[in-house]
């Protein structure tokens, strides 16, 4: 294989994950600026391409590989219906799961009473969980205020 071939391969395969993304998850994009901590097993690869979602909208992520992420979902008062695969912090707003950064945005700015945004599960489809040929199934963005009342603060069908 000639040199130009093998260093095509590698700028490809190296940036395969930010063309991997479905371009919904770019829209709404705005410069606000936060920082945010994300609690994650070091051993799963959907949290990376979760957290590569939220740099691309401008958060500065605080990467935190953890063994037992069970714990920070109790520390945060995560239901136990309401888990995924990674927890985050942000402003005083615990986020669980695959969460759309821009929904992550729009709740900060409201400065509402909601302590909590979850996707729950590991819908496919999801920011980080959006590979080449994932099936995108439709999801639900749930709410929990300071009271724990939860609803729907926003779906996604065929996005």
């Amino acid at each position: 294989m000639s040199y130009f071939r093998v260093t095509g391969l590698i700028i490809l395969l190296s940036f395969s994950s930010a063309w991997a993304a479905n371009p919904a998850w770019l829209e709404g994009r705005t410069d606000d600026r936060y920082e945010i901590t994300v609690y994650r097993s070091a051993t799963c690869g959907c949290c990376k391409g979760w957290i590569e979602h939220l740099q691309a909208h401008n958060f500065s992520v605080a990467d935190v590989s953890v063994d037992d992420v069970n714990k920070f979902k109790l520390q945060f008062d995560v239901p136990t219906q309401a888990a995924s695969c990674h927890t985050a912090v942000v402003n005083g707003v615990v986020i669980e799961g695959h969460v759309p950064a821009q929904d992550i945005k729009r709740v900060l700015a409201e400065q509402s009473d909601i302590r909590l945004l979850t996707v729950p599960g590991m819908p496919s489809g999801t920011p980080g969980m959006d590979t080449p040929g994932a099936p995108q199934q439709d999801f639900n963005v749930y709410s929990i205020d300071r009271e724990n009342n939860a609803k729907i603060y926003r779906a996604y069908r065929d996005y």
